[in-house]
């Protein structure tokens, strides 16, 4: 038997909900993947949405009044920081809602070069070490606003922070057998920062947070030295960017063009990366296979 469903006030009329989920507490998240973390610490003690959909660029979003609303009627706010949604904060500054920042206790590593030079790159949950860090933070927010399901969500995050774990060991091993020439990981957007810092790969790309500005001559000059002069094998790009630019640097630098790497946004259910776990996984897999010589996923 199909089960009833109820319609969410914030939402859409055409967006409705498991009836067995109404009046649960709501949590609402940024985008996809911190959306899919917290419904692995979670499990049915509250309902988790979305502000950002499968597929979105998320540093350029633009919010909607409907986002404004959803937020105002939410349990609880859970972003990513680092300066990832600046298009979120005037939101969180103008309504009185319980409010967590998932990078908080993170070391940040700071972007270099282009306009957001000195800022923190925000994409630290690419890292299986410092995703453990935003299972912490979502596990204490959760307790704090659904306290009586405190040891549900400790079970779940002990859980979770042990299969990251396992994903940190498993690519560390995997970098530690790569020579040293190869152990470089060079990608469009400067998204990986944090999972070279914390398995022993150095990293390159074209532009560090993804802008009006990406892909220029000059950043592609760049590239492809960097590439021809480290005899890098494989180069890779992201899913929610355009890969022209670097299917350029692969060809006039002699490398592999890798395939994309998932990065802001889970697939859809039933895609090739539905959940975090999964996108972690099918990422650590394209790196050791590009940066060995294996097969691309392209």
């Amino acid at each position: 038997m199909t089960a009833a469903v109820a319609v969410l006030s914030g939402c859409s009329a055409t967006e409705q909900i498991p009836a067995d989920q109404a009046g649960l507490p709501v949590v609402l998240t940024t985008f996809t993947v911190i959306a899919d973390m917290t419904r692995a610490v979670a499990g049915d003690e509250v309902r988790v949405e979305s502000i950002t959909k499968v597929g979105a660029e998320i540093h350029g979003y633009e919010p909607t009044p409907s986002d404004l609303r959803n937020a105002e009627t939410a349990d609880l706010i859970l972003d990513n920081g680092f300066g990832l949604e600046r298009w979120f904060e005037s939101f969180v500054e103008r309504i009185d809602v319980p409010h967590a920042v998932l990078t908080e206790g993170i070391d940040p590593v700071n972007i270099s070069t282009g306009d957001y030079e000195g800022l923190p790159n925000p994409h630290a949950w690419m890292s299986p070490i410092a995703g453990q860090v935003y299972v912490d933070n979502i596990e204490t927010a959760l307790t704090e606003l659904v306290p009586e399901s405190a040891d549900v969500f400790a079970a779940n995050a002990d859980a979770y922070r042990a299969e990251l774990q396992s994903l940190a060991a498993e690519l560390t091993a995997a970098v530690a057998e790569l020579p040293a020439s190869q152990r470089v990981l060079v990608s469009c957007e400067g998204a990986f920062s944090y999972l070279a810092r914390d398995v022993g790969l150095t990293e390159g790309y074209l532009w560090p947070v993804n802008s009006d500005s990406q892909g220029t001559p000059q950043q592609i000059k760049a590239a492809i030295d960097l590439v021809s002069d480290g005899d890098v094998p494989t180069v890779f790009c992201e899913t929610t960017v355009n890969d022209s630019s670097m299917q350029q640097v692969a060809r006039e630098s002699g490398a592999s063009f890798g395939g994309a790497l998932y990065v802001d946004s889970l697939s859809e259910e039933g895609g090739i990366v539905p959940t975090y776990l999964d996108l972690l996984r099918y990422d650590i897999t394209t790196i050791v296979d590009g940066l060995s010589g294996g097969t691309s996923n392209e």
